[in-house]
């Protein structure tokens, strides 16, 4: 007769070899049916197999309101922008920004993702300020299809090209200040750990503006290069979403 706690101790071992096991599952699914993400060659999601693996201890907060959320990366899809040099150019900054109205679009399914930025180097605190304001802002460009705002999101996404008070004020409008400044950017740095899993990965050539994807369970297992779509990213995503039942 098995007892009530062997019961918990077989549940327990099944759970464990459940988490351990679904990852590969669903690499092996989308690897014998490539058609499940369907894309072109610049834009189609590469699957990392086997996946690599991260521990929660390899995420270290860039920043006080990053270190405070750091708990929100556990359980959840990770959109992982990297910007791996002390600058963030107009396709590093496009790809954040594509990334942050990707996550929008998910409707429902929004709360099953986190967004995130993996900053390699050490970066002066006023340029990361500026892309962080940037990301908070510039998006909101692309959603009015004016000639003279396309221009605008242009010139404001190069990097020497700074975001002035009086720039701020004028995307504000008559929103809330804070609520439309307030980030669901978490930012990383690495540690030496994840630094050399994610080198290994690209085989040392780790572009501006690519993309990885995370699984709940920490395990880095698609990667995007540089000018991806975000509607087809959306697509990737929203296959494993509907596959899994983790996150």
């Amino acid at each position: 007769m098995i007892n009530p706690q062997q019961k918990k101790n077989r549940l327990f071992i099944i759970i464990i070899f459940g988490m351990t096991i679904i990852p590969f599952l669903i690499a092996l699914v989308l690897q014998r049916n490539p058609e499940l993400l369907k894309g072109t060659t610049n834009n189609i999601g590469q699957l990392i197999i086997p996946p690599v693996t991260t521990e929660p201890s390899d995420f270290i907060g860039f920043d006080a309101f990053s270190t405070a959320n750091l708990s929100e990366l556990s359980g959840h899809w990770l959109l992982t922008n990297v910007i791996p040099s002390e600058h963030c150019n107009e396709i590093c900054l496009d790809a954040v920004i594509k990334i942050k109205q990707l996550r929008l679009m998910l409707n429902k399914e929004f709360g099953r993702t986190r967004r995130v930025v993996i900053i390699f180097k050490d970066v002066p605190e006023a340029s990361a300020n500026q892309w962080w304001l940037k990301d908070a802002l510039l998006w909101r460009l692309r959603q009015t299809q004016k000639p003279a705002d396309d221009a605008l999101f242009n010139t404001l996404l190069r990097e020497e090209n700074s975001l002035d008070e009086a720039k701020v004020t004028q995307l504000i409008g008559n929103e809330d200040r804070e609520t439309v400044l307030k980030s669901d950017l978490i930012k990383i740095k690495p540690t030496e750990n994840l630094l050399k899993k994610i080198t290994a990965i690209r085989k040392g050539n780790i572009p501006d503006g690519m993309l990885f994807l995370i699984d709940p369970l920490g395990n880095i297992m698609m990667q995007y290069e540089p000018g991806f779509d975000p509607y087809k990213v959306k697509n990737d995503l929203m296959h494993l979403l509907r596959a899994s039942q983790i996150g």
